[in-house]
């Protein structure tokens, strides 16, 4: 709205500003977030507009840019904003759609008439990234998630397949080491590995050093190493995230230097392990985990970065589906805290499933301090408990009650 864009809250055709309702020079973009019963959907559709997914959107912009394409079940949006500020920073200039808001940029646009790289985060649900056009690509992880939209995970694992061979001829694959994938690409891809701890890896992360809040390690490339790489946004987390992101820079010729002093400035992406307290009485982080995997990954950071700490989470499922195909490894990561609060579902564009709620994580949850809440009653929940890092975890809304969890804890720890 500061930009300038008309923006309403509610399901309204009446509120769409007259410019936009020529259908003969309009064009409709929507996301797979939009139920086909939102009046003001069902009135673009019958009145005959043209009307493209997000992804198609996307894909129209790569295919003229040099587009550098971050996929992966997990990690996406902090290595593409890691990207992004990489090559801003590096190669004067770049731009970028982003799945989160940058905190560098204070936005999750970036855009730049001086460069002609663009850099996106390609989401597999409901195989949007096979839209796009990859100059360079990443994949982060391939992990099992969007099974009601892949129905098995071998499908999940041919669309991963499918988006490699859509890399144009000059381009570079860059995927994690060690993950399932068939990295079928066209003649003229040069392919990479990257990773955090595995040695035999193109491009992987050595001596990395965690405490105190602060993270730093030696970056490794074909050639050469950057030893001591501070990260601004310091997270175990993001060590992995960090070498993907500047495998990128090296095939695009950011030198040592750049990558060093744009590391050190990465501020983060909020709702990634995004930190909004630290005191010396407790520390509060924020993080928009919703799989397994990325609960586990949020938990060992802290667990690394504040050791021997006692570590409250609160989470909010999202899906019922996922809930369905994943409550037992939900449970296992989030039995290794010493709290465990759990939140209702948060449902997005799905219907109840039946026996399907919060209850079917917590009763698979070994840690003994476990329970239910409401959001009304989570502060009230929050104040029985006795923690020094509080962890809230989730892809709903729970967003919405960081600022009053958040004036809790200043209240309470002042």
């Amino acid at each position: 709205e500061k930009e300038g864009i008309n923006i309403h809250y509610t399901d309204n055709i009446n509120l769409v500003p007259v410019t936009f309702m020529d259908s003969e020079n309009t064009t409709v973009i929507y996301t797979p977030a939009v139920p086909e019963n939102m009046k003001e959907f069902q009135f673009f559709k019958k009145s005959g507009f043209r009307m493209i997914k997000r992804s198609q959107a996307l894909g129209l912009i790569t295919e003229g840019k040099q587009a550098v394409c971050v996929a992966g079940s997990h990690g996406k949006t902090t290595t593409t904003t890691m990207i992004t500020h990489l090559l801003d920073q590096g190669k004067a200039g770049v731009n970028a759609f982003l799945g989160g808001i940058s905190k560098n940029y204070g936005s999750n646009l970036v855009v730049s008439d001086k460069s002609e790289t663009v850099v996106v985060e390609a989401d597999e649900y409901d195989r949007s990234f096979l839209q796009l056009k990859p100059y360079i690509a990443v994949i982060t992880a391939t992990d099992s998630d969007h099974l009601d939209i892949y129905g098995s995970r071998e499908k999940l694992l041919e669309a991963f397949s499918d988006f490699c061979s859509l890399i144009r001829s000059g381009g570079s694959l860059i995927y994690k080491k060690g993950i399932e994938l068939d990295p079928k690409t066209v003649e003229g891809v040069r392919v990479y590995t990257y990773s955090k701890d595995d040695k035999q890896a193109d491009f992987h992360a050595e001596n990395i050093v965690c405490g105190d809040g602060a993270t730093t390690f030696d970056f490794v490339y074909p050639g050469g190493r950057i030893d001591k790489v501070g990260l601004g946004a310091p997270a175990p987390i993001n060590v992995e995230n960090a070498t993907a992101a500047m495998a990128v820079a090296k095939i695009e010729g950011v030198d040592d230097d750049g990558i060093l002093q744009a590391m050190a400035s990465f501020q983060g992406v909020a709702r990634r392990f995004d930190t909004r307290i630290k005191t010396g009485k407790v520390v509060y982080i924020d993080d928009y985990a919703h799989h397994p995997k990325e609960i586990s990954a949020a938990i060992a950071s802290i667990k690394q970065l504040y050791p021997g700490k006692k570590i409250c989470g609160v989470f909010q499922p999202h899906l019922y589906s996922r809930t369905r195909d994943f409550y037992k490894e939900f449970a296992e990561s989030l039995s290794v805290l010493d709290t465990v609060v759990l939140l209702d579902i948060y449902p997005a564009r799905e219907l109840p499933i039946e026996g399907v709620s919060s209850a079917l994580i917590l009763d698979n949850i070994t840690a003994w301090d476990k329970c239910l809440a409401t959001k009304q009653n989570l502060l009230k929940v929050l104040d029985s408990k006795n923690f020094d890092v509080l962890l809230t975890l989730g892809a709903g809304d729970i967003d919405r009650l960081v600022p009053q969890i958040e004036n809790y804890l200043k209240t309470k720890n002042v």
